[in-house]
């Protein structure tokens, strides 16, 4: 498991227990990002040890292979000098000091491979804190905006809308019952504004029951009496008298 995958998960034990206590949204994204940061501090950390072992690695295998060499060099002069017996000595060390070295060697390999991950984890790490920086804003009003609503809804829950609604159509009851009462006391009464109202009314009546009268008067005195219309002339009753 690497650092970050190690990281990650005390965060996400962290996150999890700031979403218990989730009271405030903006300070919960703040502490989320926070615990981010934190976990790149400590992964920076490890890295900067693991540099500077590769660097004391790096110093001990040039070590090792300038005293490999070196003995290399003191065994050739004791073969020079005739004397096999150094020789066989100064080659011994050589071969220690350069086993050592390729042990190092082996033991840079590997740290040079965590040091690679590593920074794959800083850079991941780091893309996560700036995406949630960039996204802090967005989250915080959503938090705010869930929140308010929860608490509307508790409201809704806590006291019944339904209820007061009712009660307040109760009141307009009872307010459309007592203007029923003054209206009940004015029935059958007129004010005198009504009477001249009325007065009018009939005058303009009469005037035109007057106009009407006239109209027909002219139209019958135009027109003269109708003539009279003789009756019926009746041979059979003529030959009956005859």
């Amino acid at each position: 498991m690497s650092i970050f995958s190690r990281m990650s998960d005390i965060i996400n034990s962290n996150i999890n227990a700031i979403l218990d206590k989730a009271e405030d949204p903006e300070k919960m994204v703040r502490l989320i990002i926070q615990e981010m940061e934190e976990a790149l501090v400590e992964v920076r950390s490890t890295a900067a040890r693991a540099i500077a072992d590769n660097k004391e690695l790096s110093r001990r295998q040039e070590y090792l292979d300038t005293e490999a060499s070196e003995w290399g060099r003191k065994a050739e002069v004791a073969i020079n000098k005739g004397r096999d017996d150094l020789a066989k000595g100064a080659l011994v060390e050589r071969n220690k000091a350069f086993e050592a070295a390729q042990a190092l060697s082996k033991d840079a390999q590997i740290l040079n491979e965590t040091l690679s991950k590593l920074n794959e984890d800083v850079g991941a790490l780091q893309a996560k804190i700036k995406d949630a920086k960039a996204r802090q804003n967005a989250i915080t009003m959503r938090g705010q905006a869930a929140h308010s609503r929860l608490g509307v809804r508790r409201q809704l829950a806590e006291h019944s809308i339904d209820d007061a609604m009712q009660r307040f159509e109760n009141y307009e009851r009872r307010m459309d019952e007592l203007e029923g009462q003054i209206e009940a006391y004015d029935m059958g009464q007129k004010t005198l504004a009504d009477e001249i109202s009325d007065l009018e009314r009939d005058e303009a009546i009469d005037a035109e029951l007057a106009e009407m009268k006239a109209r027909m008067a002219n139209e019958t005195g135009a027109n003269g009496p109708e003539p009279v219309q003789p009756p019926p002339h009746n041979d059979t009753d003529k030959s009956a008298n005859g």
